[in-house]
């Protein structure tokens, strides 16, 4: 065998640390500044996107069996009406903003990012738009998606700004050891404070998109089939509940329950048919560990009898049909992790209320969702309820408004993205004030006396009339 096979290239701590001296050159250059190379590198990616959209389908489709359409749709769609947005306004973004002060907003030099699927190029988006040199790593999680898009980034983008780095455990930390301008991460919270941790270390900045128990409220008196297609839609819809913002519980009352959970069957066979599990509509659970998950949370004693719908399972092809756990107990496992799948509990309350308390009682979620016509209660939600963003008779679509910030609070994250908070997120707005040398005054220089105090007193603090009342010497300031 000696010989015989080309070594495979080690990714260790030296290679990156060479690999961020290199961004940092060219960063240092002044190439990725220029306008010119930021319209460039927005138009190659969606270059990519349009000549790749087939390969990138069935990327996804090898590592999640996910449908065709939510690929299209969810990952390679928004992604081009991110750079869309990006290429329009990328203008208007980049002029030095008029303040008091001048600010003028200038790039960082490096950043690296990490994100599961295609929808990991979105804070890409950004990073370019801000005249970055960056790297990509995609999860290993996803083999085949992560494999595309380090040959497509080869292909269709500047190496010498723009890198993708693939590996596991090892690569990453080799890559969090170096120090970065700015980390944006997405995924859990156990990976989070690993990466907070290495950032701290040369006080780097990050972003976070992480996730946590997203709540759905559902009140009585609403359009029950519209809504319960939207709840579909958001969670099993959404890479079968496998996404940060899908819907991970939902609180109605004890009244409304057997209404909703009618609904919700009616529309879930009419969605994925009697047999969902043989459904191309679905997605599978991305890996057997997170497959052994999911059954523990359903088979937790507290919890295995209160399926009201689904629960079939097919461990070999990793596959586990929209299930639906009705009165489901707050100490249960299910209740206290994020779900990040197609188990969907739901708790009862004796009053619609009542769901603010249970909500706010938890880790802040990355996303809340609230079903009412009732304007009073819609406004107490908005105001009371702490999450990372807010829908009113939806879930999930907040996340296609480029004009929204798009991010966690708390324990579901921090930092946003999206549009132009994208640009913003990987910008730094450096104070900038020009003076000349005229209308130097005595005042500001020592000896100080009785009389400088007061005046610059007034110049700092006071209105026009007060700073004339100083320089007179007329009165306290």
């Amino acid at each position: 065998m000696a010989g015989s096979e080309e070594e495979k290239t080690v990714f260790d701590m030296e290679a990156a640390s060479a690999l961020v001296k290199e961004l940092r050159d060219t960063c240092a250059s002044g190439k990725t500044r220029s306008y010119e190379w930021r319209v460039t590198q927005l138009k190659c990616l969606v270059k990519l996107c349009d000549e790749n959209e087939k390969e990138i389908a069935d990327a996804l489709r090898q590592d999640l069996s996910k449908p065709e359409f939510e690929s299209i749709v969810y990952e390679i769609a928004m992604l081009k009406n991110s750079c869309r947005v990006a290429l329009k306004e990328l203008k208007h973004w980049i002029v030095p903003e008029k303040a008091n002060t001048p600010l003028a907003v200038f790039p960082a030099s490096a950043g690296i990012l990490s994100e599961p699927l295609v929808l990991s190029l979105d804070p890409l988006v950004g990073a370019i738009a801000a005249g970055n040199a960056m790297v990509l790593k995609p999860s290993e999680i996803a083999p085949a998606t992560s494999s595309l898009l380090a040959k497509l980034v080869m292909k269709y983008l500047d190496n010498s700004s723009i890198r993708v780095i693939e590996g596991s455990v090892a690569e990453t930390s080799a890559l969090l050891e170096q120090k970065w301008d700015k980390i944006f991460y997405t995924g859990n919270g156990r990976v989070a404070r690993i990466v907070m941790t290495a950032a701290a270390k040369h006080l780097t900045p990050v972003l976070l998109e992480l996730g946590g128990k997203s709540p759905v409220v559902i009140d009585a008196g609403i359009n029950i089939q519209v809504a319960t297609r939207r709840i579909i839609a958001g969670k099993w819809g959404c890479n079968n509940g496998q996404a940060c913002i899908s819907p991970d519980y939902i609180i109605t009352t004890k009244d409304y329950a057997s209404k909703l959970v009618d609904t919700l069957k009616i529309e879930l066979e009419r969605f994925y048919g009697k047999n969902p599990l043989e459904s191309k509509g679905l997605s599978r659970i991305v890996n057997s560990n997170h497959f052994a998950r999911l059954t523990k949370l359903l088979d937790e004693d507290k919890v295995s009898g209160k399926i009201v719908y689904g629960g079939e399972r097919d461990k070999e092809n990793l596959k586990i049909a929209p299930t639906i756990l009705l009165d489901v107990p707050l100490d249960s496992l299910i209740m206290n992790e994020e779900i990040f799948g197609p188990l969907l509990p739901i708790i009862l309350v004796n009053k619609i209320e009542e769901s603010f308390d249970l909500i706010n009682a938890g880790s802040k979620p990355l996303a809340a969702y609230l079903f009412t016509n009732n304007k009073k209660l819609k406004e107490h939600f908005v105001m009371s309820v702490s999450a990372g963003g807010i829908v009113i008779n939806d879930t999930t679509v907040h996340l296609a408004v480029h004009t929204l910030p798009f991010g966690g609070v708390g324990e579901s994250g921090m930092g946003a993205y999206h549009g132009k908070f994208s640009f913003d997120a990987f910008s730094h707005k450096k104070a900038v004030l020009y003076r000349g040398f005229a209308g130097d005054v005595a005042i500001r220089y020592p000896p100080y006396t009785p009389g400088k105090l007061r005046i610059m007193k007034a110049l700092i603090v006071s209105g026009k009339r007060n700073i004339i009342r100083a320089v007179l010497g007329w009165g306290k300031v």
